[in-house]
C-alpha cells in the first residue's frame, strides 16, 4: 500500500478510536465502558506510532534516493539530464521504495540504472530488461551492442552493480520474470518503438503478467497534441493511447503528472523529437535555438495492476 493510502487509513483508526473514547452520557461509567475507553486509547497510541514510523521510514527512503542520485559514479553528461528528467520526482512519483524489486524495460545506456541500482543494492532487487539480440533479425547489432556495452559497465562498477540483474526478452513474446514476482516496472521513452514495431500490447501484457497484484507500472514517454498512427516516425505518442494500451492489458490508471512536461516543445520539427536534445538532430546554425526549448515534453504516468 502506497504511504499516502496507509497515512489515510491511520487517520481514520484515529478518528474512530477518538469517538469510542468518548464518555458516555451516564453519569458513572461502568466497566465495559471504561474498557472501551482504555482500549480505545491504547489502539490511537499504536496508530500514531504506526504514523509517526511510516513517516521516518519515507523520509529515510527520499534521503537515500537523494545519495543515490548525488553518486560520484554517475556519468557527467547524464547528471547534466536531470534537470530534463527530474529522477528523484519522478521515482517518488512511481512510490518506489528499497525494498522493491523493479525491472527496467530497455534501460539503454544504463541513465537510470546508475541510480536504481545502487538503490536498490541493499534491500531490493533491480533487473535491466533488454532485447534478446539472438530473438530478432532487424537491428540484431544495435540491440547486441546495447546489450554488451550495459553488462560492461555493470562488469566495471561492482560497488555499485554487482547485484543488479540483466534478463534479455523476446519482444515478440516478451517475458520479463516468473508471474507476479515484480513490485515496480519502469519504461521511459519507448513506448513509440514498440508501437512501430507491432509490439506495444504484447508487451504491456509482460508487464501486467510479472507485476504482483498491487504492483506499479511506471510509464514516461514523449507526449504528441494528439492520437498518432502506429508508423507515426515523429517518436511522440499521444498519451490516451498510451493509456489505452495499459487498461487493454489490465491496468488501472491510477495518477498522472507533469513532473516531466515540458510547454516550450512544439513537436514539430524536421527530424522529429530527435531534433530536440539530447540527440540534437539538426543544423549546427540551429543549436541555441533547440537548446533553448530543452528536452521533449513527457507525459508521466502510474499505473496499477488490481
Amino acid at each position: 500500500m502506497p504511504v499516502r493510502e496507509s497515512l489515510l487509513a491511520v487517520a481514520l483508526v484515529l478518528s474512530a478510536t477518538a469517538h469510542a473514547a468518548d464518555p458516555p452520557s451516564a453519569p458513572k461509567a461502568d466497566n465495559a465502558a471504561a474498557e472501551a475507553a482504555q482500549a480505545a486509547t491504547k489502539a490511537a497510541k499504536e496508530a500514531m506510532e504506526t504514523a509517526g514510523q511510516m513517516a521516518a521510514e519515507q523520509a529515510a527512503a527520499s534521503e537515500a534516493l537523494k545519495t543515490a542520485i548525488a553518486g560520484s559514479w554517475r556519468d557527467p553528461k547524464n547528471v547534466a539530464r536531470d534537470k530534463y528528467r527530474h529522477p528523484f520526482e519522478t521515482l517518488r512519483f512511481f512510490d518506489l521504495r528499497p525494498g522493491d524489486t523493479v525491472i527496467e524495460i530497455t534501460p539503454g545506456g544504463g541513465w537510470y540504472s546508475e541510480i536504481l541500482a545502487p538503490y536498490l543494492r541493499e534491500h531490493g532487487q533491480y533487473v535491466a530488461a533488454v532485447v534478446d539480440p539472438t530473438r530478432i533479425e532487424k537491428g540484431r547489432d544495435y540491440q547486441q551492442k546495447a546489450k554488451a556495452n550495459l553488462e560492461a559497465k555493470f562488469s566495471a562498477s561492482p560497488t555499485q552493480y554487482d547485484r543488479a540483474g540483466v534478463l534479455a526478452y523476446d519482444p515478440n513474446h516478451p517475458v520479463f520474470g516468473p508471474a507476479g514476482s515484480a513490485d515496480l516496472v519502469l519504461t521511459f521513452r519507448n513506448v513509440h518503438n514498440w508501437r512501430s514495431a507491432g509490439q506495444a500490447e504484447g508487451m504491456f501484457k509482460g508487464f501486467f503478467d510479472v507485476l504482483k497484484p498491487g504492483g506499479v507500472l511506471g510509464v514516461v514517454e514523449h507526449r504528441a497534441t494528439k492520437d498518432v498512427p502506429a508508423d507515426d516516425n515523429t517518436g511522440y505518442v499521444g498519451q490516451a493511447q498510451v493509456i489505452a494500451l495499459a487498461e487493454a492489458a489490465g491496468f488501472r490508471l491510477d495518477e498522472q503528472s507533469e513532473i516531466n512536461a515540458n510547454p516550450k516543445d512544439t513537436k514539430d520539427y524536421p527530424n522529429g523529437v530527435w531534433t530536440l536534445p539530447p540527440s540534437n538532430d539538426h543544423d549546427a546554425k540551429d543549436d541555441a535555438k533547440y537548446q533553448a526549448i530543452g528536452e521533449s515534453d513527457r507525459m508521466t504516468l502510474r499505473f496499477v495492476k488490481p
